[in-house]
């Protein structure tokens, strides 16, 4: 079953010819609209008219999540703010994150293309969904909820936290689909379990998870806690949000790349060369059918590998691998993409701290935790009142970082020098 058989099963070769068609139009709206590809075409001495085929897409600069912070807030927006209807965007010190805009048809797309994928994982108009999955200015809860409904399936807007209700609604309304981080859909079937409930006789027959690094042992864990079969689904916040790429009934082995409405290169990490299909590169990505925040040749920074051998469910879109690793030192923390760069910004703003801090990421049950270690000068540990001090600066840390950043780290204040002879900023003890 698939919700838009038309475009899912195109022929490659009309598939291809449609992608062109795409990205010379989207090309040529980037060009005379936003002034980033203008100075950046121009300075590659390419013209929007000079591109005949895929092939031709390598001849353009790459764009980043720094130009996105660079351009921040509304520098790479394509149409005018009359025509957008939703702003969205990532977690960030003030000035540094990166906001992603729709237009009304911008959302009909990203809904079609979570419909998509909720068809591919089989749902059906019949389901209940209770999605966990953060609603806000990360747009995973909304994205998922509109393509759900598109379905017509009941929909639960529950957001993440709440772990006890959660619960209990999960017994009481019997929803047949859990949506949420693989990480809270264990912590769910932990506290379940804390609570004296049988977790597999919910009425849930499926789960659609992502928006964090998951492994096949991790699926296998979620299926045995629920009794449910689980599917990843992919997304990027700059090119929609969830939706992007999907899991099908047959196999779950790769997930579907919706190629009528984005072009996907891999590309070598350090060179930028572009790879042929089936080695492992960094994904890049191009939207074809954005209107108001279009990006060409977008750097993911996620490692994967595209599956060009065709699929037994009949969709003919190229499947990538799940992905596991990034080019970049990018954590995502309880499903929010956090970089070293952000602590290191919140931690200068706070008088008193020195410059050296060490982030240690662990799993308390299911869920990431985060202990954050910072350096303080050597007068807060000598001068009467130093505890005193000491105090208001974790609180300050505590705050600015769930005010910022959407986390709640467990601060600890140390002396110069202490961290100096501890190697990296950041230790992840997590395993996927």
């Amino acid at each position: 079953m698939m919700y838009n058989e038309e475009f899912e099963t195109l022929p490659r070769e009309a598939l291809k010819a449609l992608q062109v068609k795409r990205l010379q139009r989207v090309l040529q709206r980037v060009y005379h609209s936003v002034g980033f590809y203008k100075k950046s075409m121009d300075a590659a001495k390419i013209l929007p008219d000079d591109f005949r085929s895929l092939d031709d897409l390598k001849k353009l600069p790459f764009i980043t999540r720094q130009d996105l912070r660079n351009n921040y807030p509304f520098g790479l927006f394509a149409v005018p703010m009359s025509n957008i209807v939703r702003l969205h965007a990532s977690s960030g010190t003030s000035g540094r994150s990166s906001v992603f805009s729709y237009t009304r048809r911008d959302l009909e797309t990203w809904t079609e293309l979570t419909a998509r994928s909720l068809i591919a994982a089989g749902l059906t108009k019949n389901d209940i969904v209770h999605n966990a999955f953060s609603y806000g200015l990360l747009p995973g809860g909304l994205g998922v909820h509109y393509g759900a409904e598109k379905i017509g399936a009941s929909v639960i807007p529950m957001s993440d936290g709440n772990t006890k209700r959660q619960i209990t609604l999960l017994q009481d309304f019997g929803p047949t689909v859990l949506c949420s981080t693989p990480s809270y859909a264990l912590h769910l079937a932990e506290e379940g379990v804390a609570m004296g409930v049988d977790m597999k006789s919910l009425q849930l027959r499926v789960g659609i998870f992502g928006a964090e690094l998951w492994s096949e042992k991790t699926r296998d864990a979620i299926e045995n806690a629920f009794g449910i079969k689980a599917f990843n689904i992919f997304g990027l916040s700059e090119m929609l949000g969830p939706g992007l790429a999907s899991e099908c009934l047959e196999g779950r082995h790769g997930m579907h790349i919706f190629e009528d409405h984005f072009l996907v290169e891999t590309v070598n990490p350090l060179t930028g060369e572009v790879l042929p299909e089936g080695e492992e590169g960094e994904l890049v990505f191009t939207s074809l059918t954005k209107e108001a925040f279009p990006l060409v040749r977008y750097r993911s920074g996620d490692i994967s590998r595209l599956i060009p051998e065709p699929c037994r469910c009949g969709r003919t879109h190229i499947r990538m691998e799940r992905v596991l690793k990034r080019s970049d030192d990018m954590l995502t923390i309880r499903g929010i993409n956090i970089f070293p760069s952000q602590v290191e910004a919140i931690l200068k703003e706070i008088q008193g701290v020195e410059p050296d801090y060490q982030l240690i990421i662990d799993k308390v049950g299911a869920l990431d935790a985060v202990e954050l270690h910072v350096e303080v000068g050597d007068k807060f540990f000598s001068e009467t009142g130093g505890v005193k001090e000491l105090q208001i600066i974790e609180k300050r840390i505590v705050k600015d970082m769930k005010d910022y950043l959407s986390i709640s780290p467990r601060v600890k204040l140390v002396a110069p020098q202490t961290l100096k002879e501890k190697g990296s900023k950041v230790i992840d003890n997590r395993v996927i």
